[in-house]
């Protein structure tokens, strides 16, 4: 399956859950009473929590804040026309009513309203590290593995739609951010993508969870304390970070293989926000058929831009750089 299979598919599900969820908020469905113990919260807080056991010095991470948009909080009936598709008798023209208040008239102006959740993505420069690889013989084999030290930070406030009266007790929702309770965390499902742009062709590289290489990066990095993988980093509720707390998880991600001849590349990163939009082909729309024929669904997602110049001789982690020439060091873009 291709990466952009990939991709299709984890959006299709993610874009089904946040539209069609009942919940009135976006979040990590609560535990059940069963687990909703002060031993089992106990338990989760020391598997979860792994601060560094050295302290960086300023400008060593850098801190990518969350870009909140008010459009991505709501959804039109239009965009969701295959709801409407397959009712009978919703087109008919009425005598003595107005065309508006139709069925059909009326559902297409509703709105599906969501809130948006975020979070704060801190990194580490992008560093090299030569481990030995299990292969499919048993035997180890020798690679340079590019890697990225992280935090996730849940600073709370969401976007949400507010009811609001005005003077005539008229009700109108207004997109505010404020602050979240301590009760809403939320889960870090990742998908790092690696993505060279000078090569001869265009490569994509999903990340590989290389067990080898953790443990020898986590002691070189924050001094031997636990980071997790970008499946491990998914089984934890994040909790609001405080004043008096801080909540962040630590993780890393790793690929192998990467094109020595690489000078340019981004990394694209999944899972910091449930924000999402969607575009249909109006010539391939057909409601009866697989919506993956018509519809292409967009996660919004954090790009990181980097500049590596140098080649395939004596790869080395110092050459590489955040940002790159004509082009901004991160974006939030829709992929």
């Amino acid at each position: 399956m291709t990466v952009a299979s990939i991709r299709t598919w984890y959006l299709l599900v993610l874009a089904m859950l946040t539209a069609l969820s009942t919940m009135p908020t976006s979040y990590a469905a609560a535990a059940s009473p069963e687990d909703n113990t002060d031993a089992a919260a106990n338990a989760i807080r020391l598997a979860q929590a792994n601060p560094p056991n050295r302290k960086f010095v300023d400008g060593v991470m850098t801190t990518i804040p969350m870009k909140f948009s008010a459009q991505d909080t709501h959804s039109s009936v239009e965009q969701y026309r295959d709801i409407l598709q397959g009712i009978p008798n919703l087109d008919w023209t009425p005598n003595y009513m107005a065309e508006t208040r139709t069925l059909k008239a009326m559902a297409s102006k509703v709105i599906f309203r969501r809130d948006v959740w975020g979070l704060e993505f801190s990194f580490k420069p992008v560093r090299m590290i030569e481990v030995g690889v299990p292969q499919p013989s048993g035997k180890l084999q020798k690679k340079l593995i590019w890697y990225m030290v992280f935090k996730v930070t849940n600073n709370g406030n969401p976007l949400r739609h507010v009811p609001v009266k005005d003077q005539f007790d008229n009700v109108k929702f207004e997109v505010q951010q404020i602050d979240d309770l301590p009760s809403a965390p939320i889960r870090f499902f990742p998908r790092f993508v690696l993505e060279t742009k000078d090569t001869k062709q265009k490569k994509e590289y999903l990340d590989r969870i290389i067990p080898s290489a953790i443990e020898k990066i986590a002691e070189r990095e924050t001094g031997g304390s636990k980071l997790y993988n970008s499946v491990e980093i998914s089984r934890f509720d994040i909790p609001v970070t405080t004043a008096d707390k801080d909540n962040s998880i630590w993780g890393v991600v790793t690929w192998e293989d990467v094109d020595p001849d690489t000078d340019f590349f981004s990394i694209y990163i999944d899972g910091l926000t449930n924000a999402f939009r969607y575009e249909d082909a109006d010539e391939n729309y057909d409601a009866s058929s697989n919506p993956l024929a018509y519809r292409k669904y967009q996660q919004k997602t954090l790009k990181l831009n980097f500049w590596r110049p140098g080649d395939r001789l004596d790869e080395n982690e110092r050459e590489i750089r955040l940002g790159s020439p004509g082009e901004v060091d991160y974006e939030w873009i829709f992929r």
